[in-house]
C-alpha cells in the first residue's frame, strides 16, 4: 500500500468527524449568518498570514534528505504569499476594515493550530507541515467552492465579492493537491510517515475547534 493511500485511510474519518460539525453543514447548505461569516473570515486571516511562515520554519529545518520536502515548500511560499490580502478584501465587502481584522486577536483555538505548527515544523520534524498542508488543501479543494456558493446564495450575496478567498482556492489547491500527493509518495521514513499522519489528526483537531465555536 502507497503511503499517501495509508495517509488517506488513516485520517479520512477526522475529515468526516469535521464535516459533520453544525457549522461546516450550515456552511455548506447556506444557513451560515453573516455574523457568523465575518467571524470566520476574521479567525481564518491569521491562519492564512501564518501559513508562509510556517512553511518557511519548516524549509529552514529540512536536511538534504529532504530536499524535495524543501523545494516544494519553497514553490508553495511563492504561490501563497500575500494571500492574507484576499481576506481582508472579502472582509471589506461587509465593511469590515483591516485594521479591526489585523488589531483583533485571534480565537484560542486558532492560536493553538498556529502555535502547534510552530512547534512541530521547528522541533519535531520539518515534515509535520505537510499535516497543515494537506489538511488545508483537502478543506479548500474539496469543500472551498461549495462554501463560497451556498454562504453567497444564503446570504444573497453575488459572487466573487465578499468571497474570494475561499472561492479561488478550491481550483487552485486541486493542482496544490496533486502536487502534494506525489512529494508524500517520496516519504519512505516510517517514522517520518508517523509524524505526518499524526500532524494530519492534529490539524483535522485544532481546525475542528476553530469550526465548532
Amino acid at each position: 500500500m502507497s503511503f499517501f493511500i495509508e495517509l488517506i485511510e488513516a485520517t479520512d474519518t477526522s475529515r468526516r468527524e469535521m464535516e459533520a460539525l453544525p457549522k461546516v453543514q450550515d456552511m455548506l447548505n447556506g444557513r451560515m449568518t453573516e455574523e457568523a461569516y465575518k467571524a470566520f473570515l476574521m479567525d481564518l486571516y491569521h491562519i492564512v498570514w501564518h501559513f508562509c511562515p510556517i512553511m518557511a520554519t519548516a524549509a529552514s529545518r529540512c536536511p538534504d534528505g529532504f530536499i524535495d520536502v524543501r523545494y516544494h515548500l519553497y514553490h508553495n511560499i511563492d504561490e501563497e504569499k500575500g494571500h492574507e490580502n484576499m481576506v481582508l478584501s472579502d472582509l471589506g465587502h461587509f465593511d469590515v476594515p483591516a485594521s479591526i481584522v489585523k488589531d483583533a486577536m485571534p480565537s484560542p483555538s486558532v492560536q493553538a493550530m498556529i502555535a502547534y505548527n510552530y512547534y512541530v515544523s521547528e522541533r519535531v520534524h520539518p515534515c509535520c507541515v505537510l499535516g497543515m498542508l494537506y489538511v488545508l488543501e483537502i478543506i479548500s479543494s474539496v469543500y472551498g467552492g461549495q462554501v463560497a456558493s451556498s454562504i453567497a446564495n444564503g446570504l444573497n450575496k453575488p459572487l466573487p465579492d465578499g468571497f474570494s478567498f475561499l472561492e479561488s482556492h478550491a481550483s487552485m489547491d486541486l493542482d496544490h493537491m496533486a502536487r502534494l500527493r506525489e512529494l508524500l509518495q517520496t516519504i519512505e521514513d516510517e517514522s517520518v510517515q508517523k509524524t505526518v499522519i499524526n500532524s494530519i489528526h492534529m490539524n483535522f483537531y485544532l481546525f475542528s475547534q476553530f469550526l465548532s465555536q
